[in-house]
Formats: C-alpha cells, structure tokens, sequence
C-alpha cells in the first residue's frame, strides 16, 4: 500500500483543527453532529443516482469514516482517503463497532490518482474543497480517479454575502452547530467555479443541488436553493 505523499494539497493548519476533533468524530451529539444529520440524504442521493450496491468507490477526505462506512452499508467496495491520521485511527477502530469493511490509506488526492488512475466507478469528496488550498487539483485527481463512464460527487458552501451569514456567523456564532473557525469565507466557493474545475478535469456537470436547513425545524433539505450549501454530480465521459 503506497502512503507516500508527494503532493501534499493541504493546510496544515485545516488538518490540525480536525485532528483536534477527531476522537468526537462518531459522537452524534458533539461538533460533528450537522455531519450525521445530513448524510443520510446525501447518502440517499448518491445511492439514487449510482446503486451503491458491488460498485468500486473512492471517499476523498473521508475524515472518521461517517459517509465511506454509510457507502459500504449499501454494499459498496469503499476506499477512504485523508491525511490526517488521528481521523484515520477513529475511522479504522470504528470498523470494529460497525463491522463493515472501509480500505482506509493515508495518501493524498493527487498521489492515489497518479498511483490509481480511472480505478473507481464512483468518487465523492464531501464537505472537504473548502478546507484544501488548491480544490481545483483536487477536483482534477477525483476525475483521474474516476473510471470512463464513472459518477464523482462533490459538495461545498457557496460564496456570497447569504452563505457567509448562515455558515460562519449563523451556524457558528450564533446556533454554535459548529466550533468557531470551522470555516473561512475565502475558501467558499461558487456553483460557477465548481463547474469551471470539473470542466477543466474533463467531467461533465449532470446536476446542481442545493441543500437547506431550517433552524426551527432542524431539518435538511435537498432543493434548488444553491445559496449557501450545495453538492455537484458529474460524470467522465466513457
């Protein structure tokens, strides 16, 4: 198994901060709580427009495991990959608990793709561009990574005055869903950007979503609202 990381697209300081947290990784109720509350409906989606079931998938930034364990759940063969080792202890020992089957690797984006080129009929890297400097070179491993007709999924927070209310001040000062610092503005990124580096990579843009959260009922939804959190389906061309 190859852990050697040559390009290392990372901020270390992002990879501190989640480092910190990663022993709460599974505890539904701690800092990672919004995560657990939408999975199941990003899960949901993926699975509806893949069939999770005997596919090959890759989870970029898998972080404790919460979305790569719910893939192999629906049956999926599921690498996940992240450089961060504390999450990567949290993820493997909680196999154990689970007893599903996750390949987790300490590599990069970059590096498995150059190693692993067109391996995976599916690619997600969830909730993870806005942490990384480069999300364009991310987005153009997750295409080397895909298989020619392969799916790769994508989701991060829009850049505008809206998302900046209700992600920064709003989730983590004001409803403190998430530890202050959690994010920063400057790394959101636009609908418009997010298509440009797939395009760029090769994928082609099959959808748009957009998901909301309502703070009284505390519910997620998937819609057409892309203001503030939003995910991306491409798919590389056979």
């Amino acid at each position: 198994m190859n852990t050697t990381v040559t390009q290392q697209n990372a901020d270390p300081a992002e990879l501190q901060k989640f480092s910190e947290l990663a022993h709460r990784w599974w505890d539904a109720e701690s800092e990672f709580k919004p995560l657990h509350q939408i999975n199941p409906l990003r899960l949901d989606w993926i699975d509806q427009n893949v069939g999770l079931a005997g596919k090959r998938v890759i989870d970029i930034g898998c972080g404790g495991g919460i979305l790569a364990e719910s893939m192999a759940a629906r049956g999926a063969q599921v690498t996940g990959v992240d450089l961060s080792d504390k999450a990567l202890g949290v993820a493997r020992l909680h196999l154990f608990e689970s007893n599903l089957t996750v390949d987790y690797r300490k590599i990069s984006a970059e590096d498995i793709a150059a190693a692993e080129p067109e391996s995976f009929d599916v690619v997600t890297c969830m909730e993870m561009l806005e942490h990384v400097p480069d999300p364009a070179s991310t987005v153009a491993a997750a295409a080397r990574l895909a298989k020619p007709g392969g799916s790769v999924f994508f989701s991060t927070l829009n850049r505008n005055p809206k998302s900046y209310l209700f992600a920064v001040i709003g989730a983590e000062y004001i409803l403190r869903m998430l530890p202050r610092g959690t994010h920063e503005y400057a790394r959101f990124i636009k609908p418009s950007e997010l298509s440009r580096f797939a395009r760029d990579a090769g994928l082609e843009v099959e959808e748009v979503i957009g998901m909301t959260y309502n703070p009284i009922t505390k519910v997620y939804a998937l819609g057409r609202n892309t203001d503030v959190n939003y995910l991306v389906r491409c798919r590389k061309p056979a």
